[in-house]
């Protein structure tokens, strides 16, 4: 059985060094967490296999790792300063900040995207829209809230306000012109990048859905205009086998093309991959076709040539962009989701096991010493020595092998090694499968083969 709601994932993330509320002694803040040990394993996994599927295997594709605080003209290039807002309204009775958007579509059914504030203010008020935090229906009328964190520069002049990114996109455009001048790339072409964005929220929520600070894996794809249809399907078709890759079932993934009246400002066309949550289907990814909006917008705000000179028939024009977009926290919310079960077993009793796919589990194998004693811990360790430089491999010599089994289980751990009696005579451990229970005896030192086909199956 599945998690049938998030306080099942928020609780065993919790309790297993997944994630931990963030400045939980000062009684927690705005929506922060921690990935913990395993999380920070589990997530740096999830990049790498990130990296090593659109980077390193593909020939079209490089990558960057720009700045997160840029030039503040970029924001107003973008469209971010004038344009990235969110309906708001505040409580005057417990001064909560609200979503009009989301009290409106949340208690009438209604899609608000693209109503001017004026038409919201009057849905709310005709319909007497309570606060969702005190019940009261005092609100104050929609206005325009900025989601961009602005922090002050110690110089001074007109360039003192900067902005900490909302998106990793902008520093791909800003360093467009540096890519086509050292590196021998020709259209098609890829840049990706994968870092932090902040987008200040103002309903932040389902544990790390929506976060103030993010972490995104992102890619511009610099084509010709006219490829724009073909290229956008085989992005839809790439997309979809990494959702497959990371382990999510196709079943619970669902293809959502925006409407053309609601697409941002850049977009020609944007389809979201959404994902099955307990708490609702909900956006995991998304692609859009952007045209040629941003680096024309820079060219034009920066006084920079921003063109592209095509090597063999010297036509030189602004690419257009295809942005396939994959967020990293929600892939790990995803993630979590999907792989936790629970089991009952032929015994009466149940466990909860994580079963991550094996390239991105936090710990590929475990191993045992089943007694603190006669050698075995001394042999459980050179084991552990030999395989750690490979994978990640956890030590544990505490507690009942059962126990040590059942917080395996819940790591998500495909693999546990048991060093016995049997082991000090003639150098054979048991291999337990996460998945099976099953149990097998083989040489130690056939152990790093056996792992190496396992894994990587």
């Amino acid at each position: 059985m599945s998690a049938e709601t998030l306080d099942q994932i928020v609780s065993l993330s919790k309790r297993r060094g997944f994630l931990f509320p963030g400045s939980e002694i000062y009684n927690g803040f705005a929506n922060s967490y921690t990935y913990g040990p395993y999380g920070s394993e589990l997530k740096k996994n999830v990049k790498d296999l990130w990296w090593k599927t659109f980077v390193q295997k593909r020939p079209d594709i490089v990558g960057i790792d720009g700045d997160i605080i840029l030039h503040p003209k970029t924001w107003e290039a973008s469209g971010h300063i004038g344009g990235f807002n969110d309906q708001m309204v505040d409580c005057k009775t417990c001064r909560a900040r609200l979503r009009a958007d989301h009290l409106v579509e949340d208690a009438l059914k209604i899609d608000c995207e693209g109503l001017p504030d004026a038409e919201v203010t009057k849905l709310i008020q005709d319909n007497q829209i309570k606060c969702p935090k005190c019940g009261n229906k005092d609100l104050t009328e929609v206005r325009k809230f900025n989601l961009m964190f602005q922090t002050q520069m110690a110089k001074t002049g007109e360039d003192s306000i900067a902005y900490l990114r909302p998106e990793t996109a902008q520093a791909i455009f800003l360093e467009f012109k540096n890519i086509i001048d050292t590196c021998r790339v020709k259209i098609p072409f890829g840049v990706a990048q994968i870092g932090k964005a902040f987008r200040n929220e103002i309903t932040p929520g389902n544990f790390i859905f929506r976060r103030l600070e993010f972490e995104q894996m992102e890619i511009e794809y610099f084509i010709r205009e006219e490829m724009w249809e073909e290229l956008f399907d085989t992005w839809m078709t790439e997309m979809d086998v990494w959702c497959t890759s990371i382990g999510l079932n196709p079943e619970k993934c669902h293809h959502l093309e925006h409407e053309k009246e609601k697409l941002s400002h850049y977009s020609k066309r944007t389809v979201d991959i959404e994902y099955d949550f307990p708490f609702g289907r909900k956006e995991l990814y998304g692609l859009a076709y952007r045209t040629n909006f941003d680096l024309s917008q820079h060219q034009q705000f920066s006084g920079k040539d921003l063109g592209y000179r095509d090597p063999q028939t010297n036509e030189k024009f602004i690419p257009h962009v295809l942005e396939p977009t994959f967020g990293l926290d929600r892939s790990i919310l995803a993630i979590l989701c999907e792989a936790y079960t629970e089991e009952k077993l032929e015994d009466g009793s149940s466990r909860i096991v994580m079963k991550f796919k094996p390239q991105i589990a936090p710990v590929k194998v475990a191993i045992f010493p089943l007694m603190k004693k006669e050698g075995m811990p001394e042999k459980a360790k050179e084991i552990f020595s030999s395989l750690s430089d490979i994978w990640t491999v956890d030590y544990d010599e505490s507690g009942s092998i059962g126990k040590r089994y059942r917080r395996q289980d819940e790591i998500g751990t495909p693999f546990c090694i048991t060093v016995d009696h049997e082991s000090l005579k003639d150098d054979t451990v048991t291999i337990r499968n996460r998945d099976t229970m099953e149990q097998e005896r083989i040489a130690i030192s056939a152990v790093g083969q056996y792992l190496q086909k396992q894994l990587n199956s």
